[in-house]
């Protein structure tokens, strides 16, 4: 049996050793060796997490036949948020227009109860958006955009009003 000597080892920074070296030298092979199981696995959990992250992207957007459920049992508030000239040229049934650019001094005044859900509506979803965010702040907790606005309403053939 061989003693062993009582001399203190010290490490030196930097130095990582021979096995520490053949170690990630093992790694990398297994990485170069694997690259298509690696990347499969990688493709499949995306594809697993794509509805559950698209669902959370889209949660502020509601979808037409849930604007139609919310405004027949719940009396929601429908705010076009489009130009004076869009507004005229088509908008959902019923709604009120107030531009986005006016939409913090005049949202109050068109909707008085904070507590009413309220459906923002603008031609394609973008604006709607912004809409949203701007009538949260105001104190609306209700406020919902239409996703992908007046266009996802017309492609449900749902009713729509000129002015």
């Amino acid at each position: 049996m061989r003693k062993r000597s009582k001399a203190r080892h010290f490490r030196i920074p930097g130095f990582r050793g021979p096995f520490r070296a053949a170690h990630e030298r093992c790694e990398v092979k297994f990485l170069i060796d694997n690259w298509m199981l690696i990347s499969v696995a990688a493709v499949s959990g995306g594809m697993l997490l794509w509805p559950v992250l698209s669902r959370s992207a889209s949660a502020g957007g509601l979808s037409a036949s849930g604007a139609v459920q919310l405004i027949n049992r719940d009396k929601a508030v429908v705010i076009d948020v489009c130009e004076a000239a869009e507004f005229a040229a088509g908008h959902v049934a019923g709604a009120k227009s107030v531009p986005l650019g006016e939409l913090e001094q005049r949202l109050p005044g068109v909707v008085k109860n904070k507590a009413t859900p309220v459906i923002l509506v603008c031609a394609s979803g973008m604006r709607s958006s912004r809409a949203t965010a701007i009538a949260k702040k105001l104190g609306y907790e209700q406020a919902q955009s239409l996703a992908g606005g007046l266009k996802a309403w017309k492609e449900a053939n749902l009713p729509i009003e000129k002015a």
